[in-house]
């Protein structure tokens, strides 16, 4: 007698959820020449639903990497310019007196959205910069007692430039707290350089992001989906 034929396993095909996040990062580097370690940190990120400093000097695509991102991403995104005269109330929202109503009601400001570029973050005063320790931590905002959730996903990719440039502020301990990850974008290597010279001169034009062929690739199904795979992990009782 023989015993019953076991098939050989096949091996396991990636998932849905990596080929979304490798479809994620091929569609950022159609835009983003090099930085492949700053992009690694920002999809790790993502998957822990945790916040990002970008820290550079100016000039190496720390505001285009996130605009790309946001791009590829089929989630809502906003932008935020962060200057020395930006108030708390227009990053979270404020109260309006309606004269129709003689009432007061809440327009939401732009952390009402999935991914919230804070553009030169360290360029507003302390003040402003902590408009974002509410959100950031418990994701929500409150006005006049009310809770007002933010969108799942939430996640704030912030940019700075070094602290001794003029017209910076530091931020402070607490709001630093509230990021996951500082990543330092370094100046591109001389072969990377060569890159950025040949794609803008074949016309690539960094504020035309369609143009250039970047295409929402991913979506909150995806990065619900891994997130689930990520926490799915088991840690060994000695890693712990």
């Amino acid at each position: 007698m023989t015993g019953p034929v076991i098939a050989a396993a096949s091996p396991t095909a990636p998932s849905e959820a990596r080929a979304a996040l490798h479809r994620l990062r091929a569609e950022v580097a159609k835009a983003v020449v090099g930085q492949d370690a700053v992009v690694t940190g920002l999809v790790i990120a993502l998957l822990c639903r945790g916040h990002v400093l970008l820290e550079g000097v100016p000039g190496v695509a720390k505001t285009l990497l996130v605009r790309t991102l946001a791009t590829a991403l089929d989630l809502d995104s906003k932008r935020v310019q962060f200057t020395p005269d930006l108030m708390p109330g227009d990053v979270t929202g404020s109260l309006i007196f309606d004269p129709r109503t003689a009432a007061f009601t809440f327009r939401e400001g732009p952390v009402f959205t999935n991914l919230l570029l804070a553009d030169e973050i360290n360029r507003t005063p302390p003040k402003t910069q902590s408009a974002l320790l509410e959100v950031m931590e418990e994701r929500q905002v409150t006005v006049e007692g009310g809770r007002r959730p933010l969108p799942e996903p939430f996640i704030v990719a912030a940019t700075q430039n070094p602290v001794e440039y003029e017209g910076t502020y530091p931020l402070p301990e607490a709001q630093l707290d509230r990021f996951l990850l500082k990543l330092t974008v370094p100046l591109p290597e001389r072969d990377e350089e060569l890159g950025v010279l040949r794609a803008h001169h074949a016309g690539f034009d960094p504020r035309d992001l369609r143009a250039a062929g970047v295409r929402p690739v991913a979506g909150a199904a995806d990065l619900a989906a891994a997130r689930a795979e990520a926490h799915a992990v088991h840690v060994a009782e000695p890693v712990l």
